[in-house]
């Protein structure tokens, strides 16, 4: 981000994960729908900064770290380099950035920060007792807590986790949150579409309306944290230091000029369960240092197994690479934003991943591109013909891309319907499955007129062409399928890099040039094998 420029980068980020744990698919649905966003919005042509992390302070990291004997530092350290990093790499996340919040960078602006506020007299010394859920980093109300049943029988739980809650008594230092309820809402009332789905935004409006309590933002109790610059004996809660990674991985404090070409985050991703952190906490620390909000924050359900959400507690948590290593990393990155509405809840099953794959991958998008790179090969020696006898039916093909293109970059682009888009192009791969299905180019080969030998080359032209946009649209999500496509159509060799090629501009028509040597690659979506057993 060196060579800045006067545009403001595209700026996405997903949440900044806990290590006390490996990722599971659900940290995993997060940062693939934030790759696809942050890969999109570059093939439109923008500068986008895509920034993830780790969170690696509080008492849940603590905890794990003590359990597995070992001290937090090396626990975390541990975590990063052999189960994050090495996920994203092997999901194809194009990140920009990847922010741990124990790095100097990030724990010398948090003071900073901590001391603005302290000085402004936003910060003030209090006591407190209440119940706190470890798991979630947060004192809960009691509303919020449901009454266990089993072997937590006669215990208080959050709902969220399950888990018990333990009553704390701290002196703490404070943050002056109820004195932001009425800035916030009238932020939410100018910018209707800041909150994410509606459901999410009338939740956190009826929050805040019922009035906030303000914000214990240190702890005295244990020491893993950042020090709270005036008091030692305090640490900073870990999430007003966590969430602070959003400014201080683009140069708050340090770097005038990077942070000014990036912050605020046009899109903040996250789980819905930390939704208030990021649409309460968060913009309310910016305004009290006088900083600008975010664009958006989106919040999307919760992956269920068994109508249980994902998570180790309850022993539904699954690799993401037990499914890659049966379906593939693409297949993966595609099936989870076609298959649930970003926003909602959604049920994941094995049965359901194979069904898809093989109906809508192996199907009818895989088996498309076979077809026509083997009857290019068949018929035209592998040398893609010139269309010289379009006709209505060609027409619709053209106004059927320009419909995906229009409607996948909406949705993708804009308005965060992962599903709602890749299903424009899916519905465009069918249209042209049908078109090859009603012309028949197999047995308008069996003619060897001049007009049939031009009709001919017209349908294969028009269906690798199609392809071609096809290319383009679904690389975004799935970057190594893509690339193959583009590879078997000779599109590098004329058109230039994929990873180039605009999203907005895949409808316009006749890129691919007659004369590309087209080859039959290896299958795209190659026959599952049966599933493991476990």
């Amino acid at each position: 981000m060196d060579d800045m420029d006067d545009v403001k980068a595209y700026y996405v980020t997903t949440p900044i994960y806990y290590v006390n744990d490996a990722p599971h698919l659900g940290h995993a649905y997060t940062t693939v729908a934030a790759d696809v966003l942050a890969r999109w919005h570059r093939q439109r042509g923008e500068r986008v900064w895509f920034l993830t992390g780790t969170d690696e302070h509080g008492q849940k990291v603590l905890r794990a770290a003590e359990a597995n004997g070992v001290p937090p530092q090396e626990w975390a350290d541990k975590l990063v380099d052999e189960s994050w990093r090495p996920l994203w790499e092997h999901l194809e996340i194009s990140n920009d950035d990847f922010l741990r919040t124990t790095q100097k960078r990030h724990t010398d602006r948090v003071q900073e920060f901590v001391q603005g506020l302290h000085d402004k007299g936003d910060i003030y010394k209090g006591g407190y007792e209440g119940p706190y859920c470890v798991h979630c980093e947060e004192y809960k109300l009691p509303g919020e807590l449901i009454d266990g049943e089993g072997e937590f029988a006669g215990q208080k739980l959050c709902a969220i986790h399950r888990r018990p809650v333990e009553i704390l008594s701290e002196e703490n230092y404070f943050f002056k949150l109820s004195e932001y309820g009425d800035r916030l809402l009238a932020h939410y009332a100018a910018h209707p579409g800041f909150i994410q789905p509606e459901s999410a935004r009338n939740e956190v409006v009826n929050f805040v309306r019922q009035g906030l309590r303000d914000l214990s933002i240190s702890r005295s109790t244990f020491a893993w944290g950042v020090q709270v610059p005036w008091d030692p004996q305090h640490v900073i809660y870990v999430w007003f230091d966590a969430l602070l990674n959003y400014a201080t991985a683009v140069g708050y404090n340090e770097n005038q000029e990077k942070f000014e070409a990036a912050f605020p985050a046009d899109v903040h991703l996250v789980g819905k369960d930390i939704l208030r952190f990021h649409a309460v906490i968060w913009p309310a620390m910016l305004m009290a240092q006088g900083l600008p909000l975010p664009g958006k924050v989106a919040a999307n359900g919760w992956l269920l197994v068994g109508g249980e959400k994902m998570s180790k507690s309850n022993l539904t948590g699954i690799k993401p690479q037990d499914l890659t290593s049966h379906f593939g990393v693409d297949a993966y990155r595609w099936y989870f934003l076609r298959a649930i509405a970003f926003g909602q809840d959604g049920s994941f099953s094995w049965e359901d991943f194979t069904a898809r794959y093989t109906s809508e991958l192996a199907n009818d998008y895989g088996n498309l591109a076979s077809r026509v790179a083997a009857m290019v090969g068949r018929y035209f020696d592998g040398t893609l013909p010139e269309a010289t006898a379009d006709g209505e039916a060609e027409q619709a093909i053209r106004e059927g891309l320009m419909k995906a293109v229009t409607e996948s970059d909406h949705r993708i682009g804009d308005a965060l319907d992962f599903q709602g888009g890749i299903l424009a192009v899916f519905d465009f791969v069918k249209q042209v499955n049908g078109y090859l299905t009603e012309q028949e180019p197999w047995k308008v080969a069996k003619d060897d007129s001049p007009e049939a030998r031009a009709r001919l080359a017209t349908i294969l032209y028009t269906a690798a062409e199609s392809l071609r946009a096809v290319a383009v649209l679904l690389n975004p999500v799935m970057p190594e399928t893509s690339q193959k496509l583009w590879d078997s159509l000779g599109a590098e060799a004329s058109l230039g890099a994929l990873a180039d090629q605009r999203v907005q501009e895949a409808a316009d028509w006749g890129k691919l040039p007659a004369g590309s040597t087209v080859t039959k690659g290896a299958v795209l979506f190659p026959r599952l094998e049966e599933k493991p057993t476990a």
